[in-house]
């Protein structure tokens, strides 16, 4: 017959070889006392009989033990594991273990076990007796030295903490589908999700986490899962669910339409996505694009290339310089009998006249033999090109008839802003300061940008203004470990949003030196109104130094100006190969397509376009106009969006393509008029 030591050996053995090793144990959620009575009522007859006033193992010792870690259980291949499952062959205490283990096994798992004490129990102790003298009394011991040890005062966050870890993990695989999951993971292959590439493995190893949990049979089996691996898994994957890409998924799950999912993700993750929208849309969804396309007879529509004036008939040309008249057709008598009206020397007037965009079509365009353009730095986003079919005869996809459509700027294709952008800053403020250095690759120093705004001072310990809404929203310390590939340069940027939440008065900008030397300097940007001001810095800088860079005043009008402190630039860029700050000449002027003369309804807002001599658009536009496809088309425009975004503009020689404005959004232009008169206007919209 086996003794207590005996049997206490056996499971302090199990418990080292089975459940000692493992990262984490766990506890049931069951009644201790009842699990201390069950041990002492298990105990086969006359083994557990009075003594003294008690029954012979009623130990407040073992007590203790049990109700310390005798509901205490291991996750083994999916299988719970108790303290009490050991094999033991005897007749006195197999049947309290089996007793023990069997209650056990009827509960679930509540918590990760965490002990506040190294030692759990009593090995032995002793009393002195009258009749024996000294004697010695055995008890449940363990020594867990610092594994799954806590202190006390942190125990409860640590239990909160694993707890919420389960919750989470277990809410994710039980509200996000399978559907869902692929559905994102081949979005993000294809390169639609904005910063979907960094979720791409935590999504793959959720799927085959949902693969498994489906297989589940039981709720208990499911918890259990659930338990295990929620420990185990990084953060990323369990707490998947509470963060953006986890929203997204439960949304998709839900039904919501997919794009409108996608926006709101974006929206969240980057404010400026909308501005540069992506089509979101699954294989399915494509071939059935393909099938309308192809019974619709719109496949000769698809291809497209830049227009040229020889695509344009004289009723839908608002002007064109004598060079190009003879390319309009039917145009050449008329600009034949305007040829008189030309004088060699015009007179010539200082004063800037302002005129409506109506006013300057319908009175000094009939009149006018040449005008140019002056073209700004804040013109950047009016750049636009005229797209034409490259099949004339095509069948026409949009709902004004013709076939033509056109297209802004919207590639990024300033060095500064695009490095900011790749960081995830915001490049689309009305005020943004961007600071960039290490360009060398030496320069291996944390350089921060600073804001002492009206309202607050923005900068790495404080992010953002919320009154202002201005916020730093790219900080980079360690430019050699934190920039990814070859070019290590790093860059810092602040912006607003909205101009009507900031305060007037001034904004302070300057550098400052955190930590480390700077040898190379630093170069800044300032953005307004679509002016670039551009700060060169080429010095060294000393730990604790600031550098003032410009003070931007925002008045009571609502305008901004720039005083800068150390030495700035405004100076020309250049943007599909024009030049800014001159005045460029207009081959011609037309209305966008949707307001010409070939257009069935006038669907849309209506442009104005002065297309520049020279003008060449470097980007690849996209050739189709989604809002306004033929109602066919409407439950395939992701697709047609894609398409638009894949299939290349074919560039032709003497492209159509300038500078755009719509009448309907405040706006100016300068223009010099060359008629009987030279005259400069400036054209309000």
């Amino acid at each position: 017959m086996m003794d207590f030591i005996g049997m206490r050996d056996l499971l302090n053995k199990h418990f080292m070889e089975k459940m000692y090793p493992r990262s984490f144990l766990y506890e049931m959620s069951l009644d201790k006392d009842k699990l201390w009575n069950i041990y002492l009522d298990s105990f086969p007859k006359g083994t557990n009989e009075i003594y003294r006033e008690r029954r012979y193992h009623d130990c407040s010792c073992c007590r203790g033990f049990i109700n310390h870690i005798g509901n205490v259980v291991a996750i083994i291949d999916g299988k719970i594991i108790s303290i009490w499952d050991f094999d033991i062959d005897d007749s006195t205490f197999g049947p309290v273990v089996k007793a023990l283990s069997d209650y056990v096994h009827k509960h679930n798992i509540t918590d990760v076990f965490l002990s506040t004490e190294h030692k759990v129990g009593c090995h032995h102790n002793f009393e002195l007796m009258e009749s024996v003298g000294q004697h010695r009394w055995d008890h449940f011991f363990i020594d867990l030295e610092n594994k799954h040890f806590v202190n006390s005062y942190d125990k409860g966050t640590e239990l909160n903490k694993y707890r919420t870890a389960k919750q989470t993990f277990k809410r994710a695989l039980e509200e996000i589908t399978l559907d869902a999951t692929n559905i994102l993971l081949e979005l993000i292959s294809d390169n639609s999700i904005y910063r979907g590439n960094e979720w791409k493995e935590v999504l793959k190893s959720f799927k085959n986490h949902k693969l498994t949990y489906a297989k589940l049979r039981t709720e208990k089996e499911k918890d259990i899962y659930t338990w295990e691996h929620s420990v185990k898994e990084n953060k990323a994957l369990t707490g998947l669910r509470n963060t953006s890409i986890g929203t997204l998924l439960v949304d998709i799950s839900n039904g919501r339409d997919l794009e409108e999912a996608v926006r709101a993700y974006e929206a969240i993750t980057d404010p400026t996505v909308y501005k540069h929208p992506k089509p979101i849309f699954t294989d399915k969804m494509r071939k059935d694009a393909e099938k309308k396309i192809t019974e619709l007879g719109f496949m000769p529509s698809l291809a497209r290339r830049f227009a040229t004036l020889d695509d344009i008939t004289v009723n839908d040309i608002l002007f064109t310089d004598r060079s190009a008249a003879n390319r309009i057709k039917g145009a050449k008598s008329i600009f034949d009998d305007l040829a008189k009206d030309v004088v060699s020397k015009p007179k010539r007037f200082d004063r800037v006249e302002e005129v409506s965009v109506k006013k300057f079509v319908d009175d000094i365009l009939p009149t006018a033999n040449s005008i140019q353009v002056y073209v700004e730095n804040s013109h950047k986003p009016n750049f636009v090109s005229l797209i034409a079919p490259k099949v004339i005869e095509a069948k026409s996809m949009f709902k004004w008839g013709n076939n033509f459509t056109w297209a802004y700027t919207g590639n990024l294709t300033d060095s500064f802003k695009q490095k900011v952008k790749e960081f995830g800053g915001n490049v689309e403020g009305v005020l943004r300061f961007s600071i960039k250095w290490n360009e060398s690759g030496k320069d291996n120093v944390d350089l921060d940008a600073h804001c002492n705004s009206p309202s607050d001072h923005i900068y790495y310990g404080n992010k953002t203004d919320h009154r202002s809404g201005g916020c730093l929203d790219v900080d980079i310390q360690r430019p050699i470990s934190q920039v990814p590939g070859n070019d290590k340069t790093a860059v810092e940027n602040i912006t607003w949003g909205n101009k009507s939440k900031m305060p007037i008065g001034d904004y302070a900008f300057y550098v400052h030196q955190y930590c480390g030397n700077l040898s190379d300097g630093f170069r800044a940007e300032i953005e307004f109104y679509g002016n670039i001001y551009s700060f060169d810095y080429p010095k060294g800088i000393r730990q604790g130094q600031n550098v003032n860079v410009a003070i931007v005043t925002l008045d009571k009008n609502g305008t901004f100006t720039i005083k800068p402190s150390i030495e700035c630039s405004n100076n020309p860029i250049t943007i599909w190969n024009i030049s800014t700050n001159q005045f460029v000449p207009v081959t011609s002027i037309m209305y966008s397509p949707n307001y010409w003369s070939t257009a069935d309804v006038n669907v849309g807002h209506q442009h104005i376009f002065f297309m520049l001599d020279g003008c060449v658009n470097n980007e690849n536009p996209s050739g189709i106009f989604n809002e306004f496809l033929v109602n066919e088309l409407n439950e395939n425009k992701r697709v047609m969006a894609a398409l638009g975004g894949k299939l290349k503009v074919e560039d032709t020689d003497d492209q159509l393509s300038g500078l755009g404005f719509a009448l309907d959004k405040r706006n100016e232009v300068v223009v010099k008029v060359i008629g009987t008169s030279e005259r400069i206007i400036k054209i309000k919209f």
